[in-house]
């Protein structure tokens, strides 16, 4: 054992507390009883846990075979060979005795007496300790060799009376040290990594591809990936271990102790129990967990209340809590809930885990009335055996069991801490299986080649399954149809009552009184003054200066003819602007408002004087531009602010270790130019702080989607948060905001030469899949860590690129993708993101096989939202996205034309009683009368006057109103060209329609003729009365 170290300060200290322990000791539990204490270990390739074996780990780091090791009250004595005598010499220094630990005694063994000398050294100096009558022993100890044997014989020999210290030393070891919790934190890591990157990946390719594998293959395959770096990561596998063969049970058959061993069945596509355990340096951790596929919905009740249940036993037990009474709260919480599943419950729900997987006399049952203390680690596994899953057929889906397992550490004052952070909802142990999966799998390829009858009555098959999945379909959105109906009565009935009071503007006053007036030598010389600190112009008016707030002037202007300068200044009045720039609003409308104001000056400078007088309409239209744009500019950011939620005071965990990445860009951008930062995650939200200094704050309870965009098959990576209530920073409010990084060059040097064999590229290449393989790691390090430290507060999201299909939201065609709560697009910006809850109903328009594209309209179950459009959806994708929405349970129509959605929102708003009783959203299906095609037409009429009144939809309907014009210009063309050819097939021949076309030729050139001698009549009448029409023009 040379060139292994020993920590002689652990040793010391657990050594001195052994001590400690065996002086107070009462005699209950043995300990107090005994004179001196005997532990001997020998070789024994079939025992994994001994109690022997963990103590001499515990005191030494090591397992010392055929080594007797014999604590007396003044000495401590080793009996071992003389390899193990040189590593123990580290421990029996003076230096180490003075520490509290009594002097340590080497003995090397002798196999010429069989070790007879030796032994009586060691019955010598037992006798001596104490009355040296009793020893202390584990008695479930019984490791064979000769070399065990003869010391067993030399102490039946001398007639010691025997007491059993396991369950007291277990005691003293239970109460674990920072290393120890640490070694057993980075177990739980493995074990974590082992059940996701191994067993619940295996799991979900056998179920995706319906494969047939067996419970201990299963267990097998767990074993062996012990040894691949891929799961374990930077952990040295030789410190690896299982600390029990992994169970795997599914089928009916399932037995809820650690004791027993997968069998060879089959794995069933049911309830999945899975329970392992990693050992990392001889530290145990255990996790359990049941998996479903296609749960029942008694079984999820049933597996979330096993999850509360949970959560209450580690609220029980802390620090100075008897272990039975954490039972008796777990029993309780049964009866009072659900009192029919107290028979199914476990007998006990958990127990002591250290060195040794489970020590037997600190288990969590009625028995143990010992108190947990404080960094204690326990094994908590609860569940309910002998359920019975009503719908099932057969014994294998109606008999199941629930089962859920993980390691924690005991605090004070507050719950236990999970070390096993592993997400166990529903979502995240259930797979959900589409229902058209088993009348896809009927329908197979045959083996032999067959003949074409045999071969059309496959097809013939198929085409029968693919109506009947379409049948299924639109059945399911009839039903759909009728609960979102009932659904938005209901809303409705309930938002009755709350009436929108629109807020009066508060009216501008320049002065509250004469005095507040400036001392301006211009006001008493009649010239026009300007007020900065009032934000006033005062106006001299018919001689007397009259004040005017810089928000009543709507525009000035300047310009200067011949020799004079003339000021416009233009005043906001009822009526001056209509439509969407009418968003001033006047408290007394019916009063009389002065529209405009002209002066004049000249240009032309008096002698003696040192400017012209147009100089001062100069200096007051500059001032006046100055004052007015700053008093927009401090106007816009009170609209800003305007309706901001207050959040939270952000808690800044000081650890140093918080979750953390760096070198991330924002957006939307704080500043003009992009800059770096840092991204850190802190007890209730992130800060992002920039390299400049400036920070953003975003709380958990404020973020409504966290979306993790992936780098593959992108050119950035990021993470991105879509709010509850929008933010302010950058004096502007925003609701997505996310932060990123590049990965690899955005840009390429067209003119560069590139060889497929060069060098350079193949490096930066290279350079860029590491760097890809590296960020990717790191984002999700992060996320993984924010998620255990929000406690599940928070959850991210990637989105499911496979039902991805393309569009145009804004501008320009992007990669529309859903997420399991929204749908989005956060590469490009601005970004676009839908919640699913929030809508009510999708449209789809310009659904015709003649045109390529048609578009979505998104209808929100906020009436007074503004609908959200993608443009451009691609024809062959509108299947695809049907389906995807039936999968969400939203329900959609389609139509031919593009609607006028701000008219058609208007009139909801106004009566939605009326319109649900007229039959709602039925109007839009395609089974519907035609009648709609008149109201269409009058809503393309009044659209210009509707989109005026409304000043947020600018933008979007603009867009709209292109993009129907080019729709409607598309199907004009192709109605022509189906007029051309029905025209074509309608049978003349050539000589026929050459007559034709003479005849009309001939028409044409009458007509012109007759059109040109009428215009000469024309103009020799207009020349007589030409000058008396130009009078009655100047006249009007």
């Amino acid at each position: 054992m040379a060139g292994i170290s020993v920590d002689k300060d652990a040793f010391c200290r657990r050594m001195t507390s052994l001590y400690q322990a065996w002086k107070n000791g009462d005699g209950g539990n043995g300990l107090g009883k005994a004179d001196a204490l005997v532990t001997a270990v020998g070789v024994d390739e079939e025992t994994v846990y001994a109690k022997s074996t963990a103590l001499q780990t515990w005191l030494f780091g090591y397992e010392l075979t055929d080594t007797v090791m014999v604590l007396c009250e003044n000495n401590i004595y080793f009996l071992a060979s003389k390899k193990k005598v040189e590593f123990l010499k580290q421990v029996a220094s003076e230096k180490e005795n003075q520490e509290g630990v009594p002097a340590i005694t080497l003995f090397i063994r002798d196999k010429s007496d069989g070790n007879k000398a030796n032994f009586a050294k060691l019955i010598e100096a037992i006798k001596d300790s104490k009355e040296g009558k009793t020893i202390g022993v584990f008695r479930k100890d019984n490791f064979p060799g000769d070399f065990m044997d003869g010391w067993r014989k030399a102490l039946a020999d001398s007639e010691f009376e025997k007491v059993d210290i396991s369950s007291a030393v277990a005691k003293v070891m239970a109460v674990k040290e920072e290393k120890e919790i640490d070694l057993i934190k980075k177990a739980c890591q493995t074990t974590c990594d082992v059940f996701n990157k191994q067993f619940k990946e295996e799991l979900m390719e056998v179920v995706d591809a319906d494969k047939k594998i067996r419970h201990n293959k299963m267990a097998e395959n767990i074993e062996a990936s012990l040894e691949n770096k891929k799961i374990v990561g930077n952990v040295d596998s030789n410190f690896l271990d299982m600390c029990y063969p992994p169970i795997i049970q599914s089928g009916g058959i399932y037995n809820l102790k650690f004791s027993v061993v997968s069998d060879q069945n089959k794995l069933h596509f049911g309830t999945i129990i899975c329970a392992l355990g990693v050992r990392y340096k001889s530290y145990c951790s255990n996790v359990v967990r049941t998996m479903f596929v296609d749960p029942s919905d008694e079984q999820q009740s049933n597996y979330n209340f096993l999850l509360t249940l949970e959560e209450e036993i580690l609220k029980t037990l802390v620090d100075g809590t008897k272990l039975s009474s954490v039972y008796a709260t777990a029993v309780d919480y049964v009866k009072k809930n659900k009192p029919e599943l107290l028979k199914n419950l476990t007998k006990n729900i958990g127990f002591v885990m250290g060195i040794e997987f489970r020590e037997g006399s600190l288990v969590l049952n009625t028995k143990t009335d010992l108190k947990a203390s404080k960094g204690m680690v326990f094994n908590i596994n609860i569940g309910f055996s002998n359920l019975t899953r009503k719908e099932g057929k057969g014994d294998q889906e109606k008999k199941y069991a629930l089962f859920i397992g993980d390691t924690v550490l005991v605090n004070e004052n507050q719950p236990a801490t999970v070390l096993t952070q592993m997400k166990k909802k529903i979502k995240h142990v259930g797979i959900f299986l589409k229902e058209d999966d088993d009348e896809e799998e009927e329908i197979e390829q045959p083996d032999q080649l067959l003949g074409r009858g045999m071969r059309k009555a496959v097809l013939e098959s198929k085409l029968r399954t693919d109506i009947s999945t379409e049948d299924k379909r639109k059945s399911h959105q009839k039903e759909l149809a009728t609960q979102m109906n009932n659904e938005a009565k209901e809303r409705l009935a309930q938002a009755k009552s709350d009436k929108t009071k629109v807020k009066a503007k508060k009216s501008n006053i320049s002065y509250k009184n004469v005095a507040q007036m400036p001392k301006d030598p211009d006001i008493h010389a009649l010239r026009i003054a300007i007020d900065k600190k009032y934000e006033t112009v005062i106006l001299p008016v018919f001689t007397i200066p009259t004040p005017y707030h810089i928000s009543t002037i709507k525009n000035i202007s300047q310009s200067v003819e011949g020799d004079y300068t003339y000021l416009r200044i233009n005043f906001h009045h009822p009526g001056s602007s209509v439509g969407r720039l009418d968003t001033v609003t006047f408290p007394n409308p019916d009063a009389i408002f002065v529209k405009e104001v002209t002066y004049r000056s000249s240009n032309t400078k008096a002698p003696g004087e040192s400017s012209a007088p147009a100089a001062n309409l100069n200096t007051a239209f500059r001032l006046i531009k100055d004052v007015q744009k700053k008093f927009k500019t401090r106007e816009a950011e009170m609209r800003e602010k305007e309706g901001i939620v207050k959040q939270d005071t952000l808690m800044i965990n000081p650890n140093r270790g918080n979750p953390k990445l760096k070198d991330l860009y924002i957006r939307p951008n704080i500043t003009h130019k992009r800059i770096q930062g840092t991204l850190e995650a802190h007890t209730n939200g992130f800060r992002y702080t920039s390299v400049r200094g400036d920070k953003v704050d975003i709380l958990y309870n404020n973020i409504q989607h966290a979306i993790f965009q992936p780098c593959d098959n992108e050119m950035v990576i990021l993470l991105h948060f879509h709010l509850k209530n929008a933010i302010l920073f950058a004096n502007k409010r925003h609701v997505d905001i996310q932060f990123y990084t590049e990965v690899g060059e955005i840009t390429t040097d067209l003119l560069k030469h590139h060889n497929i064999h060069d060098r350079d590229d193949i490096r930066s290449e290279q350079h860029e899949r590491e760097l890809r393989h590296k960020l990717k790691s790191a984002f999700k390090n992060f996320i993984e860590k924010v998620e255990n430290l929000s406690k599940g507060e928070m959850e991210f999201e990637s989105p499911f690129r496979d039902l991805g299909f393309f569009g145009v939201p804004h501008r320009s065609t992007v990669l529309l993708q859903p997420t399991s709560s929204c749908l989005l697009c956060v590469i490009e910006w601005p970004t676009f993101v839908i919640t699913l809850e929030d809508v009510e109903l999708v449209h789809f328009e310009r659904v015709s096989f003649h045109i390529k594209n048609f578009d979505m309209v998104f209808i929100f179950k906020d009436y007074s939202r503004k609908v959200a459009t993608v443009n451009s959806v691609p024809m062959n994708l509108l299947d695809q996205v049907k389906d995807w929405l039936n999968s969400c349970d939203i329900k959609y129509t389609e139509g031919v034309q593009s609607l006028n959605w701000t008219k058609i929102m208007r009139t909801i708003i106004d009566d939605p009683e009326g319109f649900f009783e007229n039959g709602g959203w039925t109007f839009l299906d395609p089974e519907s009368s035609g009648d709609e095609d008149d109201s269409d037409e009058e809503g393309e009429d009044s659209y210009m006057p509707t989109d005026v009144e409304d000043n947020s939809e600018e933008t979007t309907d603009s867009e709209f109103d292109e993009e129907s014009a080019e729709s409607e210009f598309e199907e004009s063309d192709e109605s022509g060209e189906e007029e051309l050819s029905s025209g074509e097939e309608s049978g003349k021949d050539w000589d026929e329609l050459e007559k034709i076309a003479a005849h009309d030729d001939k028409q044409k050139r009458e007509q012109d003729e007759e059109e040109q001698t009428l215009s000469r009549k024309r103009k020799q009448k207009s020349q007589g009365g030409s000058s008396k029409k130009e009078e009655t023009i100047v006249r009007t």
